[in-house]
């Protein structure tokens, strides 16, 4: 099965605990501290697979949760990091942010690497709070939680060349006939209802990739029928070849037919008119043929028409090398790509103050709002005490004391922080 869209949940490793631990050496009695620190959290990674074509193993899993870092030891002893957890992707994955909708990255070759989620960096044992005034605290942090989020992951095929055409066209017995592919077909529209791939071997010994893709309809470009999911695998492929049914078959006009599939790749993508393409004028085994082919000549006197049959294989070697020479003559020349757009290429970067953190009411209670502080409680244990002094003595530097009496806080009014609730003490 066919998968070329897919939503994941990622986390990564939250980051091992430092601890609290002192030296017990025989006449040592005040050994000191030597609480070691937690190890880092694991990453997770997306890898790309060449040996991968579809999303098909994100239907059956889609949470992925890199393992946590090891736990700080005694005698300064710090924990290993995790391993990071490598994820498997198809060659053309595209991989969004679903809640910000921020593009990530576009994996598109062989061994690509992309971070997702970092995990998070190990909490620090007692030893790093050690100072001239404490020389042995009693306290230590949790390890840092990893990033979470939720991906959008799309494919968009890779090939170096792209069969479009209307359904029914014979897209799909032309694939058939030149490579070892085996696609449904059928005599109704909408055979092929996702890409098809197959390597095609010319006799001369070259090769390349050829995607037989979904059939357009008029008004794809505005998603009617299979629409974008058609024309956005359009867009990866170096050579659009245009397979034409010159004989009628279904009462169509081949000259309105090109027209029509033209207006819908230029107005989808104005970059896919530049495409280098070349016209599969197919079914010439059949009555009527001949004429067509004449027609769509007189139409068209300055594309390049290769008259072929995918039925009988007529004409198909002589095409072969043709699409075999323009690749040939395009090795710089990569489709179209996310990274290629104004969108991504031309950023305007603007400086913006950032508020350290925003407190708002809920009846009794004043919420202090900061990914920094959020941090912090997340990393303190609450159940030490000098990690409770120091949480006040942060609290109190970065100024949300003060900003809470302005706010009118007074004793005993309730203050949220995270999923820390606690009372406020003038």
């Amino acid at each position: 099965m066919f998968t070329d869209h897919a939503t994941i949940y990622v986390k990564g490793g939250d980051g091992g605990n430092g601890i609290v631990s002192y030296r017990r050496e025989k006449y040592v009695p005040l050994g000191g501290p030597a609480g070691g620190d937690g190890g880092r959290g694991a990453d997770v990674v997306f890898v790309v697979d060449e040996g991968l074509r579809t999303l098909i193993d994100f239907r059956y899993q889609r949470h992925f949760k890199a393992p946590q870092g090891e736990h700080g030891g005694t005698k300064n002893r710090h924990g290993a990091g995790a391993e990071d957890m490598l994820v498997k992707v198809p060659p053309g994955t595209l991989v969004k942010d679903r809640d910000t909708g921020v593009f990530l990255g576009d994996l598109t070759h062989h061994g690509d690497k992309l971070v997702v989620a970092r995990g998070g960096r190990g909490g620090r044992g007692n030893t790093r709070f050690a100072t001239a005034t404490n020389k042995a605290p009693d306290m230590a942090e949790k390890g840092e939680p990893g990033e979470e989020r939720w991906l959008e992951l799309e494919l968009r095929v890779l090939a170096d060349v792209g069969l479009v055409g209307f359904p029914s066209v014979g897209k799909s017995t032309l694939l058939a006939s030149v490579t070892r592919a085996r696609p449904k077909v059928g005599a109704y529209h909408f055979t092929t209802l996702t890409p098809q791939l197959g390597v095609v071997e010319v006799p001369d010994g070259r090769s390349f990739v050829l995607a037989d893709l979904p059939g357009l309809i008029e008004g794809a470009h505005e998603g009617l029928g299979l629409g974008h999911e058609f024309l956005r695998h359009v867009e990866r492929t170096k050579v659009i070849v245009h397979v034409i049914d010159m004989a009628a078959v279904d009462g169509r006009d081949p000259v309105q037919d090109f027209h029509v599939i033209e207006n819908e790749l230029s107005t989808y993508d104005e970059a896919l008119a530049d495409r280098p393409r070349i016209v599969a004028a197919n079914k010439m085994d059949l009555p009527d043929a001949q004429e067509g082919l004449e027609k769509f000549r007189a139409a068209f006197p300055d594309l390049e028409i290769f008259p072929i049959s995918g039925a009988t294989h007529q004409g198909l070697d002589a095409m072969l090398r043709r699409l075999a020479d323009i690749l040939d003559e395009l090795p710089d020349i990569k489709a179209t790509s996310v990274e290629d757009t104004d969108e991504q290429t031309h950023k305007v970067y603007r400086l913006e103050k950032v508020e350290p953190f925003t407190i708002r009411r809920e009846g009794n209670e004043f919420i202090v709002e900061s990914e920094e502080l959020e941090k912090l409680v997340k990393m303190t244990n609450f159940q030490q005490f000098d990690a409770v002094k120091r949480f006040q003595r942060i609290l109190k530097q970065k100024g949300i004391d003060d900003a809470l009496r302005k706010r009118g806080a007074k004793d005993g009014d309730s203050i949220r922080i995270h999923d820390m609730v606690f009372d406020f003490v003038d």
